[in-house]
């Protein structure tokens, strides 16, 4: 049954049938479902977001030939895993911004993209970059609409003061992601 699960797989790969992959993967902050189109990485999602409404968000905006083939994403569970074991800085995947709807938000996320591991911006910093200081909470919405987070670290974005601020992952992974770039944990 697996071998031909996995041919028909090939075969609509083969025939151009797939325009997004997803998988889902465990990590310390729960289950992610990713998916990728042939340009790159387009979603990250948390368990919070139920999956059936990341794949019609896939399905509606980018092809409605949304399949699951965890092989195609096997680069991004590994440079995850080796993220989260400790033993990766920087991502290095090829990144699709097809659900990012606006230029300002662009600018914003490929910012938060620049930010060095175990390093913070403020949401200011981050709309500083994107062309307006001024516009903090647009530069937050942006964040808080990212749709590849971790990869794109919008957890390395705080409040002026370093208060965490929001989360789509919640404010407890974002607390581990800053703790485990900070090192105070135990990989």
């Amino acid at each position: 049954m697996h071998e031909r699960v996995n041919r028909m797989l090939e075969r609509a790969e083969a025939e151009g049938l797939v325009d997004v992959a997803y998988a889902e993967t465990d990590t310390p902050v729960g289950r992610l479902l990713v998916a990728a189109t042939p340009r790159g990485l387009v979603r990250v999602s948390f368990r919070g977001e139920p999956a059936d409404q990341v794949l019609a968000e896939l399905s509606e905006r980018i092809s409605p030939r949304v399949l699951l083939v965890p092989a195609k994403l096997d680069e991004v569970r590994r440079e995850l895993d080796q993220y989260f074991e400790g033993r990766r800085r920087r991502f290095e995947l090829p990144l699709d911004w097809a659900l990012t709807s606006s230029e300002f938000r662009r600018r914003v996320l490929e910012r938060t993209a620049e930010v060095p591991y175990g390093e913070t911006i403020s949401y200011r910093d981050a709309a500083a970059a994107a062309g307006n200081e001024r516009a903090v909470r647009a530069a937050g919405t942006a964040l808080g609409a990212n749709p590849i987070p971790i990869v794109v670290p919008c957890h390395r974005v705080l409040r002026t003061g370093g208060e965490l601020g929001g989360y789509g992952g919640g404010l407890e992974a974002k607390r581990y992601l800053l703790d485990l770039e900070a090192g105070r944990l135990t990989v």
